[in-house]
């Protein structure tokens, strides 16, 4: 038997704040076992009894996994200093969720957020070999010359970085007269600011950076800037058997 509140109960599993989530008991839109309950400070057992809100059952799961489609100006990081966190677009009231990986503050795109320590883990060893595609706004004209570059691999920096494994980068469209270009490319690693250093190499400058798949999960169109939602129990399927 594990007793509990309610209310807490209610707040663990991302309904809302302790405040909030006290105004739907009260008002009684919250049954436990069937029986509509008003009194927040009400004890459950979460082993055994059915908690239902807006017809919903409410169970907490040992694991959470989300999908945010990340803007610019956030920090991937559970706490900083100087810039608000990823972990605060995501308020559903668990303290143990970590972003799986980094996007650089000034990129935007899919990005996952978990407590599963171990699935983290294995995404990110570089043994996994786990692809991660970014669509990108380019300073220059990039040429078939640079594709091959990236598919030979490239030197990015100092010795730490070192040699960039082979990626695969693909042209959508140049403009000569902006002197621009936009692209594809999917690398394997998660090195310091890896595409953008590989841009470097061949004499180019990133200006817009987004991170549109993950393994085998995609950036949805339909997931707004800033959103995030729970992976789908095939997403997580997918994503489990990527490594």
């Amino acid at each position: 038997m594990s007793l509990t509140r309610l209310d807490k109960y209610l707040a663990d599993a991302g309904l809302g704040t302790r405040s909030e989530v006290k105004k739907y008991i009260k008002k009684g839109q919250v049954y436990v076992n069937q029986i509509p309950v008003t009194a927040p400070e009400k004890k459950i057992d979460t082993d055994s009894d059915e908690i239902i809100y807006q017809d919903q059952i409410i169970r907490i799961s040992a694991y959470d996994y989300f999908l945010l489609n990340k803007p610019a100006g956030y920090v991937s990081a559970t706490k900083d200093n100087t810039a608000p966190t990823v972990l605060s677009l995501i308020p559903n009231g668990r303290k143990d969720l970590f972003p799986v990986g980094r996007l650089d503050k000034d990129t935007e795109g899919l990005l996952l957020i978990t407590n599963d320590g171990a699935l983290a883990h294995r995404l990110l060893s570089p043994k996994r070999h786990v692809n991660k595609t970014y669509y990108a706004t380019i300073e220059g004209i990039v040429t078939t010359e640079d594709v091959k570059s990236f598919e030979r691999g490239l030197f990015i920096g100092d010795e730490d970085l070192g040699e960039a494994l082979p990626a695969q980068l693909s042209i959508l469209e140049t403009e000569p007269f902006k002197n621009r270009s936009t692209i594809t490319v999917t690398i394997q690693e998660g090195k310091f600011h890896q595409v953008k250093r590989m841009f470097q190499a061949v004499g180019k400058k990133v200006l817009t950076l987004k991170r549109i798949g993950f393994g085998p999960l995609t950036l949805p169109e339909d997931l707004p800037c800033g959103a995030y939602r729970q992976l789908t129990p095939e997403e997580l399927d997918l994503l489990k058997s990527c490594c």
